[in-house]
């Protein structure tokens, strides 16, 4: 039987299961400083085309938000996402908790953010009674299930810059939209002025984990 009801749902892709089978007949170093690690960097760094990053590997995709919106913001600023987001829905209060920002809601009927809907609540900066705008984050894909072409990103990261702001991608489903846009990850971050963005691993095909890209 298939379920739809989540991705999480499915097994764990015959190949991941093997890479698993082939890196545990020998011993070595853990904590980050074996091969394996070092493999998939280098995998990430050629998925994006760029050399000088460090990317983090994390468990799940909430500890890969917390962990990207802590490194964007300080406790007096704020965050705005669509009301759908996965970080206001489905993170039980995490990243309010763990970042100590609030988190600006904007209703959409699509999931998806656009320049006109953010706009209006880019106010309040160096006023010392508001919390500071600070971070974009949109889903890709969304949770509605609809996707951003690389313009739209493009759009929402350099409305972002304009107001030294940070533009983040929730990536979980990215590979999705890449497929369903027929475009690389390159072109759907890098190439649209993404600051920080994650890219989903439970969510295609992998056992466990995620990683993030600064």
């Amino acid at each position: 039987m298939r379920s739809f009801g989540s991705d999480n749902n499915s097994g764990v892709h015959p190949l991941m299961l093997q890479a698993i089978i082939d890196a545990n007949r020998n011993h070595t170093i853990g904590y980050g400083d074996d091969d394996w690690t070092r493999e998939a960097e280098k995998a990430v760094k050629r998925l994006i085309g760029k050399e000088d990053i460090e990317p983090l590997f994390v468990f799940n995709g909430t500890g890969a938000n917390i962990t990207a919106l802590q490194a964007c913001t300080l406790p007096f600023h704020h965050i705005i996402c669509a009301s759908t987001a996965h970080i206001a829905v489905d993170e039980c209060g995490a990243p309010t908790k763990f970042t100590g920002c609030a988190l600006k809601e904007i209703v959409t009927s699509d999931g998806k953010l656009t320049p006109e809907m953010v706009r209006p609540l880019l106010h309040g900066f160096g006023v010392e009674h508001h919390s500071q705008p600070k971070v974009i984050a949109i889903s890709q894909t969304t949770e509605m299930g609809t996707a951003y072409t690389p313009r739209e990103i493009k759009l929402l990261a350099d409305l972002a810059h304009e107001h030294g702001m940070y533009l983040f991608v929730d990536g979980t489903r990215m590979a999705n939209a890449c497929a369903f846009l027929n475009v690389s990850v390159k072109e759907m971050t890098v190439d649209c002025g993404v600051d920080i963005f994650t890219f989903g691993g439970t969510k295609n095909g992998l056992m466990v984990g995620e990683v993030l890209v600064p």
